[in-house]
């Protein structure tokens, strides 16, 4: 590595730190490494199999990296401080976003990303294999037809709108389970036309250090049946 090489990754490093500590997700060392390992990984993949329109790798850090580290905590408050394992479901997870962030900083939770395209689920079971993680999985398959065990979280991230999110995965989707939705502006719409049973029991609005864009998250559940 040149002196200069040295210098990119310490800034990397350094900024990663900042966030996670602004997001009130101190990191270890061994996260950060493996985050930025994810992150030479995104880079060096996408420029043959276009994983993502973000080329450059500093703004991946932060469109990708930083903004997916920013559900972690809520997501860890919603799962509640047992430490029992748990299974979530990534949904079109295109270069792993945000399922391989979550795998990563959160040993205990077994994360499955599922995807439509060969090439990116290749990837995901590439990263899988050279950080040694072994809670992450990847699925090539149209998550509708997929033959699984359901989970206890089933997330997306810029993967369809909330009715079409809510159809396509509700079999896999434990009963007291929920669902976690990445978006930008809060989807007043979309909530409207969900069905009747199904419950939006929250939306978080949060606060990417770096982004100057609007994100939340929207969380829901299944209606127990009367």
């Amino acid at each position: 590595m040149t002196l200069s090489d040295a210098a990119i990754t310490d800034s990397r490093r350094a900024r990663l730190a900042a966030a996670s500590t602004q997001l009130g997700l101190p990191l270890i060392e061994a996260h950060i490494d493996q985050l930025l390992a994810y992150l030479d990984l995104l880079q060096r993949w996408n420029a043959t199999y276009n994983l993502t329109a973000v080329r450059d790798p500093d703004r991946m850090l932060t469109q990708h990296l930083v903004d997916c580290l920013a559900v972690i905590a809520p997501l860890r408050r919603q799962l509640g401080s047992d430490d029992l394992p748990k299974r979530l479901l990534d949904v079109g997870s295109g270069g792993g976003l945000p399922g391989i962030v979550i795998a990563i900083v959160n040993p205990n939770i077994d994360v499955t990303c599922v995807d439509t395209v060969g090439k990116k689920a290749a990837f995901i079971q590439q990263v899988a294999a050279s950080l040694r993680l072994r809670n992450l999985h990847s699925q090539h398959a149209r998550v509708e037809q997929m033959k699984t065990t359901p989970f206890d979280v089933v997330t997306s991230r810029a993967f369809a709108s909330l009715v079409d999110f809510v159809a396509l995965t509700r079999q896999h989707l434990v009963a007291q389970g929920f669902w976690l939705a990445m978006k930008g502006k809060d989807p007043v719409d979309e909530r409207a036309a969900l069905a009747a049973n199904v419950d939006v029991f929250h939306v978080e609005q949060l606060s990417v250090p770096g982004l100057d864009a609007e994100r939340c998250l929207v969380w829901m559940r299944p209606k127990p049946s009367l």
